[in-house]
């Protein structure tokens, strides 16, 4: 992860900000109430570099620090969350081909992925599987120089609109334990894998959620990546940038501008400021190559139960206001929920932070 020069950091927040008082605020109304994918907003974020924003600029990225991208995700989210996710859910990918690929495998993607020419996604979500990551039963059969896929994904980012994911399967059915027995490729799109359907949600919307259906789908083994069996480790690995950003993205503007309700904007306030705080000291040890699954476990776990405090205050303190589809609170409502829930459960978190606080204090 690079180390972001305060100069350029500054330029570029200032770019993303004039561009979003400019061409985002005053369409996202229309756009989020319809459920409208963002295309030319697309354009201008590819433009900005965005979907290479964590990438080393060898292959095209900004090198950007996971701070200065938590920054981005804030400043973004506040006032449109959708168009986070959109380059988000793509660079996990990303990140996973830089981090665990072969040279040949990242001079073949990582250009086309920097340049959102390439945009997709992390595909780890089963019809019948959520957070036990390790109960995948997308299956991929080796035959010669292919593996034959077969399977459904649900709820993957961009499914539609994207012409890639990093797709998580089993290549080993007996396998002890079963996550051993995972693999992750990356796969384009093309005969045998397709978007069967848009999949239509509470909140959250202008980003295409999809179902995603292999069919005896023929992907080549030069796409494996990190080796058969490392699937898991891959897996778990991508989510750290994941939770990074789901904690940055969980808290807006609208509900600090008002002056009513002191003790409410007091808990509010603090609740915000905490959630920065454990964002920037997951994304410190992000940038430092340190071990920080309890810490993005702890800021995505913290800041998104606080997200969705804050949005429900927010809409009480506005009374009926807050409950109109013409003022921004109800789309905070209503996308608050999914960062509990996206990118491991918050129960899921707990555990994880649990484990961790055990296994780094031995008695």
């Amino acid at each position: 992860m690079g180390h972001s020069d305060p100069v350029e950091e500054a330029a570029l927040l200032d770019a993303i900000e004039r561009w979003l008082e400019k061409e985002v605020r005053p369409q996202v109304m229309r756009l989020e109430h319809d459920d409208i994918y963002p295309r030319e907003m697309v354009e201008t974020m590819k433009q900005m570099g965005l979907f290479g924003a964590v990438l080393d600029p060898k292959w095209g990225g900004l090198g950007l620090s996971a701070s200065t991208y938590a920054k981005i995700v804030m400043q973004i989210s506040t006032v449109w969350m959708s168009l986070t996710g959109i380059f988000n859910s793509h660079l996990m990918m990303a990140m996973l081909v830089q981090k665990f690929g072969t040279e040949e495998q990242k001079k073949r993607f990582l250009p086309r992925i920097a340049s959102g020419e390439l945009r997709g996604a992390l595909a780890l979500t089963e019809p019948d599987v959520g957070t036990d990551i390790g109960a995948i039963r997308t299956r991929a059969v080796k035959d010669a120089d292919h593996y034959v896929v077969n399977g459904t994904k649900t709820w993957i980012s961009n499914g539609i609109e994207g012409g890639c994911c990093a797709v998580l399967v089993r290549t080993d059915p007996r396998a002890d334990p079963p996550r051993k027995g995972l693999s992750m490729f990356i796969m384009e799109k093309g005969p045998g894998f397709t978007a069967s359907r848009k999949l239509e949600k509470i909140g959250y919307k202008g980003i295409d959620s999809a179902e995603l259906v292999f069919d005896n789908f023929r992907v080549p083994a030069d796409n494996l990546i990190g080796g058969e069996g490392k699937g898991f480790y891959c897996a778990v690995s991508g989510l750290e940038l994941g939770r990074i950003n789901v904690a940055a993205k969980t808290f807006g503007k609208p509900i600090a501008q008002h002056q009513a309700i002191q003790l409410k904007l007091g808990e509010m306030a603090t609740r915000v400021e905490a959630a920065r705080l454990l964002i920037e000291q997951a994304a410190r040890a992000y940038d430092a190559g340190q071990r920080c699954d309890m810490e993005a476990g702890m800021a995505k776990y913290f800041a998104s139960e606080a997200g969705l405090e804050n949005a429900l205050e927010a809409m009480r303190i506005h009374g009926a206001y807050g409950y109109s589809k013409e003022y921004p609170i109800e789309r905070l409502v209503r996308d608050a929920p999914l960062m509990c829930i996206g990118e491991g459960t918050n129960e899921m978190q707990r555990i994880v932070i649990a484990r961790q606080l055990i296994e780094r204090n031995p008695i």
